[in-house]
């Protein structure tokens, strides 16, 4: 093995397979996705071949490098600074033409270029035939084809940059006639530049791609029933009530063997513990066991199977057409058009949605974005929502009954969506003014799904990630809400003593001290709301569960509950501060402590002002 170690750049427009070519060869699976904007800065990782020593380093995904975006910016100077021996650009078998304006210009700005046609098994599904013969005698360039998630074309790519790196040929001719642009006025010279590219792809496209007449006729079919402004949104919604109805089905048996497990685990674990004194025991088991048990057992079944449904849509295509559907909306609340794509990651978790708001350019709709994002509930907040819909407002049991309380939490979450235009919209006129920034948005091909690989990766790459954070902040305030259930002030458990304290502010709202207690106490993990409300209700002193909603509907209701009382409580489960975990990842994200604050204070305002807007509307119906 030689000491040397080549660099090779690897660049290409968004959604092209670029991310699936750097796992192929590096094995370190970088998370791709079929919708633009998923890599936003460089990844770098290593592989051998013939003994010698590769850097692949992945650029973000850009249409030109004009430099427009920040992601233009980053492939442009790292392109342009000669790090690298040889750079590989990847393109689109299926739309070639589009991709070739890149080539051409990557091609003006550095030597030894390689060019990767991807996705050709895509192109063959669709009648597509590319003659990589005839493109790279135009070229002057090595160009290798490839369909790289069947490991097609990977070995002769692998050929193809040893041979760039060490026998490179000669720099190709000038490939682009450029027109005279001096006399032209500076905003008309880019685009006299970029038509002369265009014509060159053009040119290029039909001397090496053959399209049927029904290439793309599928897709056509599908985008004038998924994005039309007639079924467009309706069937958006049907398929959010689809996955809503499939998680809610799907997790409570599996809940149930989880919680019977662990929770089995407790007496064992106490005599474990037994040379410990006895308040110290039953703090570490009944207070931090029990809580992260809590948390694991309600959050886990649900995040498996609301992620890997996400991760299929989002690998099918369809979640660039979501964001097509709501581009409109969020332009007209002052927004950012991904910001649609970051609010539906929020409903699997909110830590996720802020995380995921690095895919905007922009920083001010950037920060709109993240601030808004807990306004959508996740799904540590739909057991509470599922519980309190389905005990109030449901009649019925079985598959109607489910069916039920998957259209009620719909229409909780399409007042969800609602306040999140209109919060976006205060922020833009407010503290975050500015003009909506113009994207491109991709509609990718339609593909279908690696199944067995989307549901390892979304369950390691999200839903344990996730996991991991939540139960890290779960276990202290265990420790924190059983010091609560078991202290006392003359006689008086803490926990009741400040549930007390909270009477008036939860009166106001329609609800009671309690319930406001739990909603505080559960800022690390939203799933504890209901088993600290009804340890506070029963005086137990440690987190209760509950053998089934009759039962715990016959508790709420002897302890004053009403379906007003519900009403308010559901619509603060809907709008309050973000858990613990989303807070942390929005500090971490701003690095700011004054918009964290924000994105605390603004959707638990918003939850004051509607709950108290609902029981005084009650109390003068009444």
């Amino acid at each position: 093995m030689t000491d040397r170690t080549y660099t090779i750049a690897l660049a290409g427009n968004p959604n092209v397979g670029k991310s699936t070519v750097f796992n192929a060869l590096t094995h370190l699976h970088q998370h791709t996705g079929n919708w633009p904007g998923k890599t936003v800065a460089t990844a770098r990782g290593c592989f051998t071949y013939r003994r010698e020593t590769y850097t692949l380093v992945d650029l973000p995904g850009t249409y030109s490098l004009f430099a427009e975006s920040p992601e233009e910016e980053i492939a442009r100077d790292f392109i342009c600074s000669g790090e690298a021996d040889a750079t590989l650009v990847v393109a689109d078998a299926t739309c070639l033409e589009r991709n070739l304006n890149l080539v051409l210009q990557v091609m003006e700005c550095t030597h030894p270029v390689v060019l990767c046609v991807n996705l050709l098994d895509e192109a063959r599904k669709k009648g597509i035939e590319v003659d990589l013969t005839a493109l790279q005698d135009a070229l002057g360039i090595p160009v290798v084809g490839t369909a790289v998630r069947g490991g097609e074309g990977l070995d002769s790519l692998l050929s193809t940059l040893r041979q760039a790196v060490h026998r490179p040929l000669p720099p190709p001719r000038p490939q682009v006639a450029y027109p005279d642009v001096t006399d032209l006025p500076p905003d008309q010279r880019q685009d006299a530049l970029a038509a002369a590219l265009m014509a060159r792809a053009a040119e290029l496209t039909a001397l090496a791609v053959h399209l049927p007449d029904r290439a793309d006729r599928r897709d056509r079919r599908l985008d004038r029933l998924l994005t039309s402004k007639a079924t467009g949104i309706p069937v958006m919604l049907l398929l959010l009530g689809l996955v809503f109805w499939l998680t809610i089905a799907g997790a409570n048996v599996p809940s149930e063997l989880l919680s019977s497990a662990l929770m089995g685990l407790q007496e064992p674990l106490r005599s474990l513990l037994g040379f410990l004194p006895p308040a110290v025991q039953s703090a570490l088991v009944d207070g931090v066991y029990r809580t992260v048990a809590w948390v694991v057992s309600v959050m886990l079944p649900p995040m498996a199977i609301f992620f890997p449904l996400f991760t299929l849509l989002e690998d099918a295509g369809y979640l660039p057409r979501v964001a097509f559907n709501l581009d409109h909306a969020f332009r007209k609340a002052g927004a950012h058009g991904r910001q649609s794509l970051t609010m539906c990651m929020g409903f699997g978790c909110n830590a996720c949605g802020v995380m995921g708001c690095r895919i905007i350019d922009s920083p001010r709709e950037r920060l709109i974005a993240i601030l808004t994002n807990s306004f959508v509930p996740c799904n540590g907040r739909f057991p509470t929502l599922i519980a309190l819909l389905t005990m109030f407002f449901v009649t019925g049991s079985g598959l109607a009954g489910s069916l039920a309380s998957a259209a009620l939490l719909l229409a909780a979450i399409v007042l969800a969506v609602a306040m999140t235009l209109a919060a976006s919209k205060l922020l833009s006129c407010t503290v975050l003014r500015g003009t909506p920034s113009a994207f491109s948005l991709e509609l990718p091909p339609y593909r279908m799904p690696q199944i067995g690989r989307t549901l390892i990766r979304s369950i390691l790459d999200r839903t344990v990630f996730v996991l991991g954070r939540a139960v890290l902040v779960a276990a202290p305030a265990g420790l924190l809400i059983w010091l609560l259930g078991n202290l006392t002030v003359g006689g008086t458990p803490l926990l009741t003593a400040c549930a007390r304290f909270l009477e008036p502010v939860g009166a106001l709202m329609g609800l009671d001290g309690m319930i406001l207690l739990a909603f505080v106490l559960g800022f690390p993990a939203n799933e504890i709301v209901i088993p600290i409300l009804l340890m506070g209700y029963l005086s137990t002193g440690t987190l209760t569960a509950y053998t089934g909603l009759a039962e715990l509907k016959l508790l709420l209701v002897q302890n004053g509950w009403t379906w007003e009382t519900a009403l308010c409580a559901t619509v603060f489960t809907l709008f309050h501060f973000p858990c613990g975990t989303t807070s942390a990842t929005i500090y971490r994200e701003t690095g700011s402590v004054k918009w964290t604050a924000l994105a605390v204070a603004l959707p638990t305002l918003t939850g004051f002002l509607l709950c108290t807007a609902v029981h005084l509307s009650v109390c003068l119906w009444q």
